[in-house]
């Protein structure tokens, strides 16, 4: 279809779609049914069907024309002659002879599943033997629609581009959903992890799309629709989410910590105390609406692949507002006080100050001490020859910004697996490929003997997961900390109608197959910050390593 007779059909959709003042009734089950069976076979057509796959058809027009009739159909043979009509107008479909399998490579297909192929009580025996010959002889080839970056992940391309929709209308916003959900659908490498089955997701954020009454809300269903990943690098953000929670924040960090929410630092400020607040005060009520209350209320628009990263992750939706201050309830010492707090424009936040100075020193137990937030590359193998007469190294892996593959290779003795990937597989999307493994090489005559201790936190996230897993492949390492982000790969770009959002791109594991993600990485000892001792000042994890190591 040339420009012209595209830009025609689009305008009349728009119109249609914004004229409309449509809803579904959350008890429409039929309806959603069909819609869901819309958006699994546009997005196994768009990916598999080489007529489709070459780009041939704007298939967002093709969406957009099939969509009034799925609606309407109330049978399975009239939904089925629906698709098996669509599919016929694509064009010939050629056997494949390069579709078998390349038996020198490994497969990983935990998120292969095309079962609501075969569901009888939505398709005709017929459509699905249809689908299933289409995916024995799927496109191989260059995609038209994704391709890969010189790091394996996927890229989108060539989806067409929707300026000004941040609230298009009701058809639209369903293109927008069908499109995030088949690229999670066919290239997101932990799928298979989610807590919601993805179909179910599918099926339950349908009428959401379709019910939203405004750019705000229309905004929050996209948020939620990526917090279903349960991922922490998955998130969205636009400035009707800002706007609707507050683009103002509460100048503290804070964690929740024995189940009460505790302020464990401040952005401008390495001490205790700032502006009549202490590290460890609770916080029981933000302009006297209890935190803990409004954190179960906004868990679902809150990203983490696991609890511990969700937590960490609440400031941005509870100490957020609209206003120029709050008023807190806090408990200090059993004792509850009052205080204003001006807040400040959430841009003009910095990260935490790192009390530490020093990059690496030596303690008088001849224990020594690297911190790889501080730690530059250049600095590895001078610091490794002054530290090597050491007893024992405490490696402080909560927030590094390099890998020490410098640090780790003085760790062993004989080459050292650490680390499993799996690429997405572009001939058969939804199924992905293991990579070689990851080798961890020694340098010849620099062996560290003494033991090596790694601290690890919720800070400890993507890169610096990779770092000690690394770090771990050493002879004589000892994790110690709490549970990390859970989120190790490469993020990949998603595409929502107009907007973007974010996930984990590549899959990573340690090399006996144990996933990092949602579970983070392998931890020997296990220490969680206490309320007491954030009051106190102290790094609990550090005193752990440091009694550890003066005891073994």
């Amino acid at each position: 279809m040339d420009k012209i007779k595209w830009v025609l059909v689009f305008c009349y959709f728009s119109f249609l779609s914004f004229g409309q003042n449509q809803s579904i009734d959350k008890t429409d089950k039929k309806k959603v049914e069909n819609l869901a069976s819309l958006a699994k076979i546009w997005g196994f057509l768009k990916y598999y069907h080489p007529n489709v796959v070459k780009g041939s058809f704007n298939w967002d027009e093709q969406l957009l024309e099939v969509l009034p009739k799925v609606e309407k159909a109330t049978t399975r043979e009239e939904l089925s002659k629906i698709y098996l009509d669509w599919i016929v107008g694509l064009g010939d479909l050629k056997e494949c002879q390069s579709c078998k399998n390349d038996v020198k490579k490994k497969y990983f297909e935990k998120n292969l599943d095309f079962s609501w192929m075969d569901d009888s009580n939505t398709f005709t025996t017929e459509l699905s033997q249809k689908l299933r010959y289409i995916e024995s002889n799927r496109f191989q080839g260059k995609n038209f629609y994704v391709t890969t970056t010189s790091r394996d992940n996927i890229q989108i391309t060539n989806e067409p581009e929707y300026k000004n929709f941040e609230f298009p209308g009701r058809n639209l916003r369903l293109v927008s959903l069908f499109r995030y959900w088949n690229i999670v659908e066919y290239f997101f490498p932990y799928k298979y992890m989610t807590d919601q089955n993805w179909n179910s997701a599918l099926e339950e954020m349908i009428p959401k799309f379709l019910n939203a009454e405004n750019t705000t809300a229309y905004h929050l269903v996209m948020l939620e629709t990526v917090i279903k990943l349960d991922d922490t690098h998955a998130n969205f953000y636009t400035n009707h989410i800002g706007n609707f929670f507050g683009t103002k924040s509460l100048p503290v960090f804070f964690n929740l910590v024995e189940n009460q929410i505790a302020i464990t630092g401040f952005p401008y400020h390495s001490g205790t105390e700032w502006d009549g607040l202490k590290t460890g005060d609770i916080i029981e009520e933000i302009d006297n609406n209890n935190v803990l209350k409004t954190i179960s209320e906004r868990k679902k628009y809150i990203h983490g692949s696991n609890q511990n990263t969700k937590a960490r992750n609440y400031d941005y939706l509870v100490l957020s507002s609209s206003t120029d201050s709050v008023n807190l309830k806090l408990r200090r010492n059993d004792q509850f006080f009052y205080k204003n707090v001006k807040l400040l424009e959430g841009n003009k936040f910095i990260g935490k100050i790192n009390a530490n100075t020093k990059k690496y020193y030596i303690d008088e137990n001849n224990i020594g001490y690297i911190d790889l937030a501080l730690l530059e590359i250049k600095d590895q193998d001078e610091m490794m020859q002054k530290l090597n007469s050491t007893k024992a190294l405490i490696i402080d892996v909560r927030n590094p910004n390099f890998i020490p593959f410098r640090i780790a290779s003085r760790l062993i003795t004989t080459n050292k697996e650490y680390a499993k990937i799996v690429k997405p597989d572009l001939s058969y999307p939804g199924r992905f490929i293991w990579e070689k493994p990851l080798i961890n090489t020694p340098i010849k005559n620099e062996y560290y003997t003494g033991k090596v201790v790694l601290i690890v936190n919720d800070q400890t996230q993507s890169s610096s997961e990779f770092m000690a897993m690394l770090l771990q492949s050493g002879n004589n390492v000892t994790t110690l900390g709490s549970q990390t982000a859970g989120a190790d790969g490469d993020i990949s770009k998603v595409e929502f109608i107009g907007f973007k959002a974010v996930m984990s791109g590549l899959g990573v594991f340690y090399q006996d197959g144990t996933p990092t993600q949602r579970t983070g990485v392998k931890i020997d000892i296990t220490v969680h910050p206490t309320i007491k001792g954030i009051q106190e000042g102290r790094d609990e994890l550090m005193e752990a390593a440091q009694k550890y190591l003066l005891e073994n």
